[in-house]
Formats: structure tokens, sequence, C-alpha cells
């Protein structure tokens, strides 16, 4: 009932991604948990060769499992507030696909959780590398592409302020 009320005046509309609105919103951040996940996938990749024991194997690979997991989970948020909340209306009649790629990662970062093969972690930061750069095109900034300075040394896309 509110809704139909409100709905018959010309109110402005708000974007954001925390609802009050403040209108901040950055695709960096989707791109770091992309990144912070394929990482936590390299070490336990590599937990095999350092030579641990059983007790150490296992509760490293506890740890790094959770980060993992934890990572691919707040990638996968970040691009529904992201998609949800800020890519509507003129952004999509631009870039149709935006609707199919969030989906794309929401099956990738499941694809992360899910198991331990590194070709799923890349696929999720090229996906997210996509959607930085769609999203930046909506926001008309130009983008650039850099690699991580620190493991997995990776290709991000980067705003180019």
């Amino acid at each position: 009932m509110l809704h139909s009320l409100l709905s018959k005046f010309d109110l402005p509309t708000a974007d954001a991604h925390c609802d009050i609105p403040c209108g901040i919103y950055d695709a960096r951040i989707v791109t770091y948990y992309a990144v912070s996940a394929l990482r936590q996938m390299d070490i336990l990749l590599s937990l095999e060769d350092k030579g641990l024991s059983h007790t150490a194997f296992a509760m490293q690979a506890a740890r790094n499992t959770a980060k993992k997991e934890e990572m691919a989970e707040n990638c996968k948020h970040q691009t529904r507030i992201i998609w949800g909340d800020f890519m509507k209306g003129d952004h999509l009649k631009k870039h149709p696909g935006a609707h199919e790629l969030a989906h794309k990662i929401m099956l990738a970062g499941s694809a992360v959780k899910q198991d331990l093969h590194r070709e799923d972690g890349e696929k999720l930061v090229a996906l997210c590398n996509e959607f930085a750069e769609i999203f930046w095109d909506m926001k008309g900034v130009k983008t650039k592409r850099v690699t991580t300075p620190y493991a997995p040394n990776v290709e991000v896309v980067e705003p180019d302020l």
C-alpha cells in the first residue's frame, strides 16, 4: 500500500551498496576476494610439499580451506550487491550481458568453494575482471590491467585514475 501511494509522486531514486544509500560501489572488492580465494587454493595445493606432520597438515588445510571458502563467498556477496543494487536501468541497456556474467560468477565462486582445482580459481578471477570492466564502464571510468604485487601475481582490472 505504501509503495502504491509513493509511486504516485515523482521521487528521485537513490543508488547505494548499503541501502542507506551512501552511493559507494567499487568493483575492486570483487576482484580482491577472487584473488584471495585463488591464493588460498595455491597455499592448499602446496601443503603436500612442505613435509608437515599429519596433525599440522590437517590443521593448516582446515584453516586455509575455511578461508578459501570465505573469500569465494565474499566475492559472490559483493558481486550480488553491485549487480543487484547498482547495475540497473541504462547500465543494463548498455551491458545486457551483466546478468549472465553475475550468474557465472556465482557458479564459479561455488566451484571454488566445492573443490580444489586451480583453474576454477583462475576462472573466478577472469570473470571478476570482466565484471570490473563492465562496472567501471558504467561509471565512465577507464580501466587498466595490472599484475598484483603479491602472490598469486595475477592480472586484475583496476580503474585508471
